[in-house]
Order: C-alpha cells, then structure tokens, then sequence
C-alpha cells in the first residue's frame, strides 16, 4: 500500500459496498502501486481513496497543511494549499481553474454533501478564489472551450522534485475501471513524458494567503 506524504498511508477510506468490492480494492491498490507514475483514486469529493507511491514521491516535499494535504483531497490540495504552485505547474490556468470548473459540477449534481458545500465555503471566503469561481471561470471556459475543464487527456506541467526530471509535462489519462466507476470513483494517472519543458517554464512566485492581487483570468474591477 502506498504511503502519505509526510506520513504513513492511512488504511483504504471505507466505502459503502460489500465484502467483495473491498475486496476488490485491496487487489486494485496492489495493482496501483506497480504502475510506475502517480496514480490516485479518488470519490466524487476528491477524498483519496488510494494512492500509489510515485504519487508520494510527488508531493512529499509538501509541507503540513490542517485540510488540503494531496493524500486526503486533491481538490483541496490544488486550491488551497500553498505548496500547490510548487509542484503544478502553470497551477492557474492548467489545475485551479479546471478543479474550480470540476467543484463547481460537483456541487449542482450533489447539491446536499456536505464536504463539497465546506469546500464551496472556504472558496468564497477567499476573495481571489471566490472571483475565479464566479467571474474567471466563465470567462476561461468561454476561451479554452468545454474540453478545457476535463482532466482526462489534458497535458500539464509538473515540477517533479527528481532532479533528474526537473520541469516535466504529464499526461493525465483517467483510466477507471467499471467497479470503480459503480461505486463513484475514479482513478486518474499522471503519465510523465519523457520531453521536458525548457527550464525557463519557472514557477510562479506563490500567492500569500490573502493577498489582494487578482488572477489573470479575472477581470479586473472596474472604477
């Protein structure tokens, strides 16, 4: 089983099926942590069901966080962490915006759950991330397209803390199961590419936590 950043693996969330299907999963997350690049599962919340060990390689530089570490939820992670920028690359455009877009799916279809209504919170209450939900998505949606918001297929930049990798580009395939699927699930594997990013792709300096700077895709209030 894979382990935690910063910690060991929890045992597997419980989920609400049968003997079998945990069963199932026991074998699935053995089968994860032969895939040699990161790999998650996770529910309709983005809690992480299961994670493999390149997935901890990838992040275990990530420092404590109370709510948004990248084993517990990724959705979290990549909104409200402050690390977030120094692993994702491009973190706006290439992993906010589209998990912003994905949150905001989530919470029409699963109006009543309660942890993507806390996730819905803690957005509005920060004043950048609440101008993105509102203003910024519909506008970068309406430039990038639909397709823009899904993560399956969609190429991004990573800072792999490898040395060797550096700047790296992955391609994330969603490649779930039907049993993951029937239970609301899914898996999703960053593929890494061999070609690298040229090194002046640098990172973007990270946003302090309640900084009164806009995001570029927002628009700008007007006097």
């Amino acid at each position: 089983m894979a382990h935690q950043a910063g910690g060991q693996w929890p045992a597997p969330r419980p989920v609400p099926e049968g003997c079998e299907v945990q069963a199932y999963l026991q074998d699935y997350a053995t089968l994860l942590e032969a895939v040699p690049f990161p790999s998650l599962v996770v529910d309709h919340r983005w809690n992480v069901v299961m994670a493999n060990g390149p997935f901890e390689t990838l992040f275990r530089g990530v420092r404590p966080h109370p709510t948004a570490m990248p084993g517990d939820n990724f959705l979290r992670f990549v909104l409200f962490h402050p690390d977030a920028g120094a692993i994702l690359g491009e973190h706006e455009a290439g992993w906010c915006l589209p998990m912003l877009a994905h949150l905001k799916t989530a919470v029409e279809r699963y109006g009543h759950d309660r942890e993507l209504q806390a996730v819905r919170r803690d957005v509005a209450q920060d004043p950048i991330m609440e101008a993105a939900y509102r203003q910024g998505l519909p506008h970068w949606i309406l430039a990038v397209g639909e397709a823009g918001a899904q993560l399956d297929g969609a190429v991004r930049l990573l800072f792999h803390p490898d040395p060797r990798r550096g700047p790296t580009e992955c391609r994330i395939v969603d490649e779930t199961p039907r049993t993951l699927q029937e239970i609301g699930c899914t898996r999703l594997t960053m593929v890494l590419r061999d070609a690298r990013r040229p090194a002046a792709a640098s990172r973007r300096p990270r946003r302090p936590r309640g900084a009164g700077t806009h995001l570029t895709v927002v628009p700008a209030p007007k006097d």
